[in-house]
C-alpha cells in the first residue's frame, strides 16, 4: 500500500503563503478608503455564493486567498477605515497583528502556569505595567492582594466581578445552594447591556437588577442609588453589587465614583467600575481626573482592544482582592493537578475567568506597548481627543446642529435641530453613501448622532470631510 498523504501544509509552502497573507493585509490597509465603510451586503448574500457542502478534496491556498477579495470583502464593514466614526474605536495596528500571528503560531494553551510559564508570567507583568500606565493603585497589582488578568471583553469582566461579589455576599453559599431570589444589583440606566446579561447568566434574574436614573449629564445619581439600596433592605432584600461606568457607550458619561463608592462602603456593596471604552485615555495624566475614585473599586476593567491599538480581544480586568475571585471560580479536577499549582507559588489564570482555556493574548499587548511606548500611545490618544474637540466646536458654532451631551474625550453626541425623524433620515442617508459610518443613541427621548474619533489612521482631513458630509447631507434633506 502506497504511503498516504498527510494533507498538512509544508513549512516552505506556509512561508510562501504567510508572506502573501501579510502582503494582502498591508495592501488592504493602503486601499481601505476605497471601500464603502459600511458593508452593502444584503442578508444571506454570502451564503448564497458559498457551496452547500464542504469540499471533499483540499483546494489550493491561492484559490482560498483569492476568495477573500471575491467573497468576504463585500460583506465587511471596515472598522479600520479612518472614516469609521461609529460605535467605538476598534483600532488594531501592525505590532498587534504580528503579536497575534505569533500567538497563533505558538498555539499554546495558557490555562495553567505549568502549561506555558511564559504565557502566564508575561501576562502578569504586562498587567502590572498597565496598572502603572493608567494610574491605578498598587492594590490592583500582583505584588499586592489583587492583580490583573486579560479577559476577552468587558462583558466577561463584569460577569466575573458579579460572581465574586455574589459569593462574597453569601459566604460562598450560592455556588453550593443557588440563589435565593433576594440578591440585588445596581447600575445606571445608561450602563452597558452586559450588566443586565451578567445578572441573567449569574442566576439572579433580570428583576434583581435596579437601573438607577441619571443626572442631566447622563451620569448615575448617587443619592438615588442610596435611596434604592435602603428601600430594598427595608423590603427584606440583600443588596450586594454596583456597577459604575467611566464613559458610557451612549454618551461618554462618567459616573461620580467618589460619591458612589461612599454608598458602597457604607452599605457593604461590591463596586465594579467599567472603563471599557475610555479607560485607555488614562495613559495621559491630564485625563486621569475622569477616573477619580477608582481606588475605592473592588474591580475595574478597560479595553485596550478599543482605543489602544490592540486588536480584539483584550480586556484588562483588575481586582483588589484576588482571593475572592479565585475562590469563586476555582475548580480543580485531578487531571489539572501539578506540582507548580500545588506549591501555591504561581498564578493559574484558569481561576480568574469563566473558560478553562486561554490564548496568549499578552503577547500582542506587549508588542504594542513596546512598539509605541508611552510617548506614542499618549500622542495618538491626545490627537484623537483634539480632533473630537475640534468637531465639537464646529457643532457648537453651527446654526443647524447642537451638542446633546458633554464631550470630555473623543465621543461627540449631537443632533440637528429639525428633530428626531430628521436625524433618523440623516443618519440613514449618510451611512448609505459609504463615505463614512456613524451611529446613534437616544438621550432623554432625543435621537442623537454619535461621532467617535479613535481609529488608528484617522487624521484631521477625515474629521473635516466627515463634518462637511454631515452638513451637505442635512442641506440636501432640507430641500423641497
Amino acid at each position: 500500500m502506497s504511503e498516504a498523504r498527510n494533507f498538512h501544509m509544508p513549512p516552505e509552502e506556509f512561508r510562501k503563503w504567510g508572506h502573501s497573507v501579510v502582503d494582502w493585509i498591508a495592501d488592504y490597509q493602503k486601499r481601505i478608503e476605497t471601500f464603502p465603510v459600511l458593508s452593502r451586503s444584503n442578508p444571506g448574500e454570502l451564503r448564497k455564493r458559498l457551496p452547500s457542502k464542504a469540499p471533499e478534496h483540499g483546494e489550493p491556498f491561492k484559490s482560498i486567498l483569492e476568495d477573500i477579495d471575491r467573497l468576504i470583502l463585500p460583506g465587511i464593514t471596515h472598522w479600520q477605515s479612518p472614516n469609521f466614526f461609529a460605535y467605538f474605536p476598534a483600532n488594531t495596528s501592525g505590532p498587534s497583528i504580528l503579536g497575534e500571528l505569533l500567538s497563533a503560531g505558538l498555539g499554546v494553551q495558557g490555562m495553567l502556569w505549568a502549561t506555558s510559564p511564559a504565557c502566564t508570567e508575561l501576562e502578569t507583568h504586562v498587567l502590572d505595567w498597565m496598572a502603572d500606565m493608567v494610574g491605578l493603585p498598587d492594590n490592583f497589582k500582583s505584588a499586592g492582594p489583587g492583580g490583573g488578568v486579560i479577559q476577552d471583553s468587558a462583558s466577561s469582566a463584569v460577569l466575573c466581578a458579579l460572581l465574586a461579589a455574589r459569593e462574597g455576599a453569601t459566604g460562598f453559599q450560592t455556588n453550593e445552594h443557588g440563589c435565593d431570589g433576594k440578591l440585588v444589583a445596581y447600575t445606571s440606566v445608561h450602563a452597558h447591556s452586559s450588566v443586565e446579561k451578567a445578572v441573567k447568566v449569574a442566576g439572579l434574574g433580570r428583576r434583581q437588577l435596579r437601573l438607577i436614573e441619571a443626572d442631566s449629564a447622563y451620569a448615575m445619581r448617587p443619592d438615588l442609588l442610596a435611596n434604592q439600596v435602603q428601600a430594598d433592605r427595608a423590603a427584606g432584600l440583600h443588596p450586594f453589587f454596583v456597577s459604575a461606568t467611566l464613559g458610557t457607550t451612549s454618551s461618554s458619561a462618567f459616573d461620580p465614583l467618589p460619591e458612589i463608592s461612599q454608598v458602597c462602603r457604607r452599605e457593604n456593596l461590591w463596586l465594579h467600575v467599567d472603563g471599557a471604552m475610555f479607560g485607555p485615555a488614562a495613559v495621559c495624566p491630564e485625563f486621569r481626573h475622569l477616573q477619580r475614585g477608582v481606588e475605592a473599586a473592588d474591580s475595574y476593567a478597560f479595553n485596550p482592544h478599543k482605543w489602544m491599538f490592540t486588536n480584539f480581544d483584550c480586556d484588562c480586568f483588575y481586582v483588589a482582592d484576588r482571593a475572592v475571585l479565585i475562590k469563586t471560580l476555582s475548580v480543580l479536577p485531578e487531571y489539572l493537578r501539578n506540582q507548580a499549582t500545588e506549591s501555591g507559588a504561581v498564578i493559574d489564570y484558569r481561576d480568574w475567568h469563566i473558560p478553562l482555556g486561554r490564548r496568549f493574548r499578552a503577547l500582542k499587548l506587549w508588542f504594542v506597548i513596546r512598539h509605541y511606548g508611552l510617548e506614542g500611545l499618549r500622542y495618538h490618544i491626545r490627537r484623537h481627543v483634539e480632533l473630537a474637540q475640534v468637531f465639537a466646536r464646529w457643532v457648537e458654532e453651527s446654526r443647524d446642529f447642537e451638542m446633546t451631551a458633554p464631550a470630555p474625550l473623543n465621543l461627540v453626541c449631537f443632533a440637528h435641530k429639525a428633530g428626531n425623524e430628521f436625524n433618523r433620515r440623516l443618519l440613514e442617508r449618510i451611512n448609505q453613501g459609504g463615505q463614512m459610518y456613524i451611529t446613534h443613541c437616544v438621550l432623554g427621548g432625543r435621537y442623537c448622532l454619535r461621532f467617535c474619533v479613535g481609529q488608528t489612521h484617522t487624521e484631521a482631513e477625515h474629521v473635516r470631510r466627515g463634518w462637511e458630509l454631515i452638513q451637505q447631507t442635512a442641506a440636501s434633506l432640507n430641500r423641497p
